[in-house]
């Protein structure tokens, strides 16, 4: 059904739409490169090392727990990634041979090193304001990698969305773990075990 079918017929009309819209190509390769692991992953590595210095400088309670969830949210991407590749086999757009084009490996990547970046930093920006403006940006950069693999033809529209809603849900999980079990000290309970 992803490899064709109604979701097939539905990237077949949207898909060459975005590709001959208006956007340079030069913008959309740099925003497609953006989504690689030679870019994101460092931008990534950066964020998990400033977010444990800061934690442990600050001695918060776990302060590893958040960089370390992060990492393994990126060491999940092709884990996951890969096996559904293969598993769903879906033939890439008109001139990319192959298949293996469906979750998008680029958007997972992005969404997980921009995305965790983003929630790495929250805690230690001072402000509503610019909590909102970082969330802002993580979100249109994650669009911006999506709308420029699909622009260069590297990728169908779904399978950019299909990486967004997977590791969307994967950043969910890291939050919500982080959020239960990484606390301040002064919130930490002494009278329940780690």
């Amino acid at each position: 059904m992803l490899a064709e079918g109604p979701l097939r017929d539905a990237d077949e009309r949207l898909g060459p739409w975005i590709t001959g819209s208006r956007i340079p190509g030069g913008a959309a390769e740099l925003l497609a490169d953006l989504g690689g692991v030679a870019v994101a992953v460092p931008f990534l590595a950066a964020a998990i090392a400033y977010a444990g210095w800061r934690g442990h400088r600050a001695g918060t309670y776990r302060w590893w727990l958040a960089p370390v969830a992060t990492a393994v949210a990126m060491a999940a991407v092709p884990v996951l990634v890969i096996p559904l590749k293969e598993l769903i086999g879906r033939t890439g757009p008109p001139g990319m041979d192959g298949t293996g084009y469906y979750p998008s490996g680029h958007t997972a990547t992005a969404m997980v090193a921009y995305g965790g970046a983003a929630l790495l930093l929250l805690p230690y920006l001072r402000g509503t304001y610019a909590r909102r403006e970082l969330v802002i940006a993580c979100a249109l950069l994650n669009f911006g990698v999506g709308l420029g693999l699909v622009r260069r033809g590297y990728h169908w529209p779904l399978d950019v969305v299909a990486s967004w809603c997977l590791f969307g849900m994967v950043l969910y999980v890291v939050a919500l773990t982080v959020a239960r079990y990484g606390r301040r000290p002064a919130e930490a309970d002494p009278a329940q075990p780690e």
